[in-house]
């Protein structure tokens, strides 16, 4: 793991643990987290990949309103099957409609990741990754759902936990499904500048 070095004028637009453990992968620790706290609804007729860009730009607009003189870097992970946006599961049933959704089919997950500069200049990427499924018996899904590890993660899923015994293929970015796509942040971070050096 890298050495972190804390930058002070970056701001985490996130409330994820999951973020803030990925940045510290890459050796950067923000000096500050201040999390959007936003309605994420999608819009009427919105694609999973334009929901992801929208939100990340509109959270690090959001977060960069309350600190003028820092880059704010802000996310937002999407699980799209078809054209359908899944929720974020934040009950069992929601968790369960996901499982089945998702056991035995090929799914995208879009990141989108917005960096806002106290200039206002603003820098986005949207990563999207291709995640598959095998077919999940009963007692697997049933073991799923009791582990509770399913809570608040978008498509009811978390990879870097027990759902990676039953993703068969993954192509793209890892670090995006589990929440960030750490090359394409440290490539926008680096491009204005901002780094831990």
């Amino acid at each position: 793991m890298a050495d972190s070095v804390e930058i002070p004028n970056l701001v985490l637009a996130s409330a994820s643990p999951r973020r803030l453990d990925l940045l510290r992968q890459i050796g950067i620790v923000p000096g500050v987290v201040d999390p959007a706290d936003m309605d994420e609804t999608p819009l009427k007729g919105e694609l999973p990949a334009q929901h992801a860009a929208r939100l990340a730009e509109a959270k690090a607009r959001a977060v960069a309103a309350r600190h003028p003189d820092c880059f704010v870097l802000a996310a937002d992970t999407v699980v799209g099957c078809g054209r359908r946006i899944l929720p974020k599961a934040e009950d069992d049933k929601t968790a369960r409609r996901c499982l089945k959704l998702l056991s035995g089919r090929k799914h995208r997950v879009h990141g989108g990741i917005a960096l806002l500069a106290p200039d206002g200049k603003l820098r986005t990427r949207l990563v999207t990754s291709h995640v598959t499924f095998k077919c999940l018996d009963h007692s697997e899904e049933a073991a799923y759902l009791a582990s509770g590890e399913w809570h608040g993660k978008a498509g009811g899923y978390a990879i870097q936990g027990l759902a990676a015994a039953y993703v068969r293929e993954l192509s793209g970015s890892y670090s995006n499904v589990v929440g960030l796509a750490l090359f394409e942040t440290a490539q926008l971070l680096k491009g204005a500048g901002v780094h831990g050096e």
